[in-house]
């Protein structure tokens, strides 16, 4: 066994294994929300539309994760306010808010001759340079998503089933599906750095995906997607260790190879029950 542990008694593996851990923990409490309300495509779109404001924190020499959040931040508020035009479905404003972010993005790119290494980095991240403050806010990312959630659970919950009971009773589904943007938002900007903006989508959708396949209650449904994501973590960080593979793509890769094996069980334990039921008769 000692294949396995081997890699986690470098300090900066250890390190990613706790980041991955995190990042998992989030995208299970914010992916669970995405899954459910059917807003994959909302959140592809977001992690590509941070790229103007990396792009351009890069080349002034700013903060990253700032930019990221401003970018993703005007990414939500456009979102929001082209969502509320009766004559412009949700699924346009997106489109037209993603191709517009990710031109600016590459138009902003293509003015530096030395932003490479940078887009790469923004792409598919770098785990295995995951700092121990990167941690404290990461650590504080969970604190704010697990927050959230709890707060607006119940209009969460209305909001994924059925808008229009939510606003019978009084639960403010526009104020709902503002805050659930807010959440996404968050759990990007967070991971980005961690597994890229191409990659964070895996963590976001596959672990909860897998899950829902299981189990039913919101709650468990959040959990079993973190043991998911942790479990992709250990997968990927081990295996990039011993194949020289790219961390955050392993990872990724790790994440959407579960959710498939997950599906593959989960059809299996279906036909059973249903030779079961028939034998039965």
């Amino acid at each position: 066994m000692d294949w396995l542990f081997v890699p986690f008694e470098v300090s900066f593996v250890a390190r990613a294994l706790w980041a991955g851990t995190l990042v998992s923990s989030i995208c299970a409490l914010v992916g669970t929300w995405v899954v459910l309300r059917g807003m994959a495509f909302l959140g592809d779109a977001m992690s590509h539309g941070m790229l103007p404001g990396v792009a351009l924190a890069s080349l002034l020499g700013g903060n990253l994760l700032l930019g990221a959040a401003l970018s993703a931040g005007a990414m939500t508020l456009g979102v929001t306010a082209l969502g509320r035009s009766s004559r412009l479905s949700q699924d346009t404003a997106i489109g037209l808010l993603f191709v517009g972010m990710l031109s600016l993005g590459v138009i902003i790119v293509s003015h530096s001759q030395s932003f490479a290494v940078d887009l790469t980095g923004f792409l598919f991240g770098d785990v295995l340079a995951v700092r121990g403050q990167d941690l404290g806010y990461l650590a504080a990312a969970l604190v704010v998503a697990a927050w959230v959630s709890a707060l607006g659970h119940r209009s969460f919950v209305a909001l994924a089933f059925d808008p229009r009971k939510a606003q019978t009773l009084g639960l403010r589904p526009r104020l709902a599906h503002a805050c659930l943007l807010g959440l996404i938002t968050l759990a990007i900007v967070a991971s980005f750095h961690v597994v890229g903006t191409l990659l964070v989508f895996s963590l976001l959708i596959a672990p909860p995906a897998a899950a829902v396949l299981w189990v039913d209650r919101i709650p468990a449904i959040m959990l079993v997607a973190a043991l998911i994501g942790t479990a992709a973590t250990v997968i990927g960080l081990v295996g990039s260790w011993h194949w020289g593979t790219a961390a955050g793509a392993t990872i990724s890769a790790a994440a959407v190879a579960l959710f498939f094996l997950s599906a593959l069980g989960a059809e299996i334990r279906h036909r059973m029950r249903r030779i079961s039921t028939t034998t039965g008769e």
